[in-house]
């Protein structure tokens, strides 16, 4: 994510309640506990849910631009990483009608943005399990004195759209709203005739029937629920193929036609990018260009959406994060910098590349902005403070670590790290572990003064190589 408006970040909520008395499941003799309300990461104590892992969602809704009513219903197929005898979803403000678990009625609970799961029998550990919620009303987003408005909102042009980080999803279907728990996702949308919708993945089979029209869009890929997108408009379509056969598909809200000069360079960008990052990991392409003056643009997988301020450098940005970000996320929040540091830098390199800039050159005046530039931490910032420093901070040390190891060992390194994690999660601490391991180099100082401190990082960090005055 590109972030222009830097705000503080919501006072974290206390935590849920994790647990409940363990109970007998009937006739199978399973005894099974509740899972935690959380995943855990200590930056967002509410969101995520414990016990189980989702793999696949299936999500079918109903919406209206004219009145806003979204009617929805979802299927998760999900594992018990324990015996439950209940589990939660994340769900925002949402209505909900039914909840079947494996055809079988249950019992919920509303609980904030929580919904309590008790199935009619515990689930066995180990065990594979569906769950069918039917549910409905007038979505709204989430607010946030950082980014503002995130998970669904209304559109300029009439339509709807889902972005967010690191909430969107649950504002819209209920789902496990955390990083770790990447599952593939699966959209059917109907909309009143007129309207088109454009989301993650590849397009499916569309129906038209009644005055209503459904679209298909198919993500088979693990997707973080974050990077799982819907867009509802009067979009023009422009569609194409990447030199390997990658289907393209990107979609233009009325009144952002001077956008597609932009969108046409996207092959160039991605080309571009997997001469550094390795094979784009994607099974699509595309961009979202929204009327809409929101303050951020954001990585939604294989198909960027993008704020109506959006210049190439974004697109550049949030196409980095296609690897780092996306196809590998974050363990933690306190781990950000491996997606926003490297997009960042993602946008010097391509500078350098295109546009001939001098990278020196650019890190010592950056510099020389003082000292307030090296103020940020870079790992373990803090919750409210993720999004920050990693944006202008983050690209220097990740130069600096260029000019301290050498381009052949960086550039091994940012085209070997993607495909060791692909598809998977990991943390700022592995990866310093494995540049160290690749360049052969004691770097333990170098990566506490730059990503840990908050002061000026001594002279034989921060003037390595070339980079000496």
């Amino acid at each position: 994510m590109r972030v222009r408006k830097m705000a503080a970040m919501l006072a974290i909520a206390a935590l849920c309640a994790a647990c409940t008395p363990t109970m007998k499941a009937a006739g199978d003799g399973v005894e099974g506990t509740a899972g935690a309300r959380t995943a855990g990461d200590p930056y967002y104590p509410t969101s995520g849910n414990g016990g189980y892992n989702a793999s696949n969602y299936v999500v079918a809704v109903t919406y209206d631009p004219k009145s806003h009513h979204l009617d929805g219903d979802t299927t998760i197929t999900a594992k018990a990483k324990q015996a439950l005898s209940e589990f939660s979803l994340d769900l925002v403000g949402l209505d909900v009608r039914t909840v079947t678990v494996d055809g079988q009625a249950a019992e919920t609970e509303r609980a904030g943005d929580k919904l309590a799961v008790k199935p009619a029998e515990a689930i066995a550990e180990g065990n594979t399990f569906t769950v069918e919620v039917q549910y409905g009303g007038e979505p709204n987003p989430v607010k946030s004195k950082k980014l503002g408005s995130e998970g669904w909102q209304i559109s300029s042009t009439g339509g709807a759209f889902a972005a967010g980080e690191p909430h969107s999803a649950a504002t819209w279907y209920p789902v496990d709203d955390t990083p770790t728990d990447k599952a593939s996702f699966h959209l059917a949308v109907r909309v009143p005739d007129g309207w088109s919708v454009i989301s993650n993945g590849v397009p499916g089979h569309n129906e038209s029937g009644g005055g209503w029209t459904t679209y298909r869009w198919d993500e088979p890929e693990p997707i973080a629920s974050y990077l799982t997108t819907v867009g509802i408009d009067h979009w023009t379509m422009a569609t194409g193929k990447l030199a390997d056969g990658t289907p393209v598909v990107s979609a233009f809200a009325p009144g952002t036609d001077d956008k597609k000069p932009l969108e046409t360079r996207l092959p160039e960008i991605l080309d571009f990018l997997s001469s550094k990052f390795g094979k784009y990991p994607q099974d699509a392409a595309g961009g979202i260009f929204l009327a809409d003056k929101i303050s951020f643009s954001l990585e939604t997988q294989t198909r960027p959406i993008y704020a109506k301020w959006t210049d190439l450098s974004t697109i550049v940005h949030e196409n980095a994060h296609q690897w780092w970000g996306d196809s590998v996320s974050v363990q933690q929040w306190k781990d950000v910098c491996l997606n926003e540091c490297l997009a960042s830098y993602a946008q010097w390199l391509w500078s350098e590349a295109k546009e001939g800039a001098n990278l020196d050159d650019t890190y010592r005046r950056a510099v020389q902005k003082g000292p307030q530039i090296f103020a940020g931490k870079l790992y373990d910032m803090g919750a409210g403070n993720e999004f920050g420093a990693v944006y202008s901070k983050g690209p220097m040390a990740l130069h600096a670590l260029r000019r301290t190891i050498g381009d052949d060992a960086f550039f091994q390194v940012l085209k070997t790290w993607p495909a060791l994690h692909r598809d998977g999660n990991a943390t700022w601490p592995q990866f310093e572990s494995y540049v160290q391991l690749i360049s052969g180099k004691d770097l333990n100082g170098f990566f506490d003064a730059w990503f840990r401190g908050t002061t000026q990082p001594a002279d034989q960090y921060l003037w390595p190589g070339t980079l000496k005055p």
